[in-house]
């Protein structure tokens, strides 16, 4: 375990090295971190099982060495399963637990996904899947521990993302197969979002695509709505 924790710290080292700006620790999904939370996977009986607190303990003790070995002016994430969405699973009460001691350890922004122990991640049978399903985890966390958080799940159009935002559910949002689907989602999104002429739409794009892109704009503004 020890090696594991120094393991944690020297990824993290090489993050910084690499010149990332933010990393983010995975405690969800199944994955070891998230094994160590769960009653359903943690059967320990010495001081990493048992209670909530020795269930934490160890991702904690990784939480810690990454901050240490990350600097203070750089985000830190942790990725949770806000719920396993299993009997006798870790619940919303426990996320919100770990959350709390993740914020006095420095971290800056909980992810918020679910399911992953036994079952797919990101939901089970017992988390009805819907557009945004995910979105009150993220919620609740930020309204209970005024801490950041990021909504992830079914999250497909910029509105969508946008309303969350502005509802105050969360801070960040996640988008992952919807990015796999369609690779410029952030450049569409952000021309839905803040419309302009075609020089301002596609003058954040690439500059290998965005010269082209703007020429192909302005002759569709000229030729009026595509057929069908």
């Amino acid at each position: 375990m020890a090696d594991i924790r120094e393991a944690f710290a020297t990824a993290t080292r090489r993050a910084l090295a690499a010149g990332y700006e933010a990393i983010e620790v995975h405690c969800a999904h199944g994955y070891l971190l998230h094994q160590f939370l769960s009653p359903l996977s943690n059967t320990r009986n010495d001081e990493y099982g048992g209670d909530l607190a020795g269930r934490m303990r160890f991702p904690l003790e990784i939480v810690r060495a990454v901050r240490e070995a990350w600097p203070e002016n750089l985000p830190l994430f942790v990725r949770i399963s806000a719920v396993d969405g299993a009997d006798g699973g870790w619940e919303m009460s426990d996320s919100v637990a770990y959350a709390r001691e993740c914020q006095k350890l420095g971290v800056d922004v909980m992810d918020c996904s679910s399911g992953g122990i036994g079952g797919s991640a990101t939901g089970s049978k017992r988390v009805p899947r819907g557009y945004g399903f995910q979105i009150p985890y993220a919620a609740q966390i930020r309204r209970e521990l005024g801490m950041k958080s990021m909504a992830v799940g079914l999250i497909i159009g910029p509105q969508q993302a946008e309303a969350a935002l502005a509802a105050g559910d969360a801070d960040l949002i996640a988008v992952g197969r919807e990015g796999m689907n369609n690779p410029n989602w952030p450049l569409h999104a952000r021309a839905v979002l803040e419309p302009g002429t075609t020089e301002e739409v596609f003058g954040c794009w690439p500059p290998q695509h965005g010269w082209w892109m703007e020429k192909r704009g302005a002759v569709m503004n000229a030729l009026g709505t595509p057929p069908a």
